[in-house]
């Protein structure tokens, strides 16, 4: 098995640096692109909240059925209408449909969902004491795919021009290009299927078909462990997007160029990434809670560094969203694992779909709040507010028990 596992990460990763260019890209620019086809400000993150509400609501379905086919369909198929999403979005800015920029953008949230479930794909052949570095490695090549994206946005303005188009949409053309890059090399060389391996090696039978409503349901009978790796997995996600997403708006408004925006976008995503292999090791060895802990500390930082940073101090920018990245990063690695640990083999697939569901459900509350208060002038309440959620992180990680790694 050690062999199929390093194959596994091997393709896991490669599919990763397609998906995360492509998904970052539209992300860098989606801001921008909404409030240039719908003329105001206090638009800008409705299409982007289609984008991570889909994103979430697609994880339960996708997960129960990588729960009895394998990760392979699962999670091309998101990758392959993330793409056709894209190809919406550019037709929306064509025809300058607001309504149908937030289809594509409903669309090409999927792609997104097949991201962040590969990371859980990286888990199903690893050894439990290794979890949280599979976790890392895949996410860690997701960061090389998503620091390239924001930067290559001002570049891909032209191929909008070229189109026709606005060239705020130029970014989602190239989007679909790399998504069915993604799509490909899963397809082809995601074999065998590490979680139908991992069933077959445990003797675990494929779950029942369950309702994307009973997911939720279940949650309060799932092990408390499980619930607080959800929930800084939602919550981390909470703070993140809220000030991300706005932060594009917050530094053109100060007179700043989409370069600058994509740079300081770019440092974000590594921030989100970059860290993960430090991040996985420590989970392992240390413990999940204090990544969770650590995590809550770097969001404190972000939030109140954001909070005072004027939209033309790039340096101060990049460095709140550097640190916001890293709070996402530690929420994300320290919850993950500790939710696969503490759930049996057997309901792992379903429960890490919901958990995701949780998670994008919070990050679309984030986007609808952050787009008023940006238009009412109250970016600095944003950036307060990841600081008190960072401050609720590190209270929820003192309170709880240090998990058990189990054996399956």
């Amino acid at each position: 098995m050690p062999s199929l596992q390093r194959r596994t990460l091997t393709v896991l990763a490669a599919a990763q640096v397609f998906g995360g260019i492509g998904f970052f890209l539209g992300v860098t620019v989606a801001a921008i692109l909404a409030r240039d086809i719908s003329g105001d400000a206090a638009l800008s993150g409705i299409p982007l909240a289609f984008t991570v509400a889909v994103g979430a609501l697609g994880a339960p379905p996708i997960a129960q059925w990588m729960a009895r086919s394998g990760r392979r369909p699962g999670l091309a198929a998101g990758h392959l209408i993330g793409g056709a999403g894209a190809a919406v979005v550019v037709l929306s800015a064509g025809v300058e449909s607001f309504p149908l920029l937030c289809f594509g953008m409903a669309a090409f949230g999927l792609g997104n969902t097949s991201n962040l479930l590969a990371r859980f794909a990286a888990t199903d052949l690893a050894p439990p004491q290794k979890r949280a570095r599979a976790i890392s490695i895949v996410l860690l090549a997701t960061a090389a795919g998503a620091v390239l994206g924001p930067n290559f946005a001002s570049a891909c303005e032209p191929i909008g021009d070229e189109l026709g188009v606005l060239g705020s949409a130029g970014p989602f053309a190239v989007a679909v290009i790399a998504s069915s890059i993604a799509a490909t090399i899963l397809l082809v060389f995601l074999r065998p299927d590490p979680l139908l391996a991992a069933q077959e090696q445990t003797g675990a039978a494929p779950p029942p078909v369950a309702r994307l409503t009973a997911a939720l349901r279940d949650l309060p009978n799932w092990p408390r462990l499980a619930l607080v790796g959800v929930t800084a997995m939602a919550a981390s996600n909470l703070a993140m997007v809220a000030v991300m997403t706005t932060t594009p708006l917050h530094m053109e408004d100060a007179g700043e160029s989409l370069a600058a925006v994509g740079l300081v976008i770019s440092l974000h995503v590594g921030g989100m990434f970059l860290p993960s292999p430090v991040t996985g090791v420590l989970a392992d060895r240390f413990g999940r809670l204090p990544v969770i802990a650590g995590g809550g500390a770097a969001l404190i930082a972000a939030g109140a560094l954001a909070a005072v940073s004027p939209g033309d101090e790039n340096i101060l920018m990049a460095l709140a969203l550097v640190a916001l990245g890293i709070g996402w990063n530690f929420g994300l690695v320290g919850g993950s694992a500790l939710l696969t640990d503490a759930v049996a083999p057997e309901r792992r697939a379903q429960s890490q779909g919901a958990a995701d569901l949780v998670m994008g459900l919070t990050g679309v509350s984030g986007n609808l709040v952050a787009g008023p208060l940006f238009h009412a002038g109250a970016f600095g309440v944003l950036g307060l507010g990841a600081a008190a959620v960072g401050l609720l992180l590190m209270l929820l990680a003192a309170r709880a028990r240090p998990a058990v790694v189990p054996a399956g």
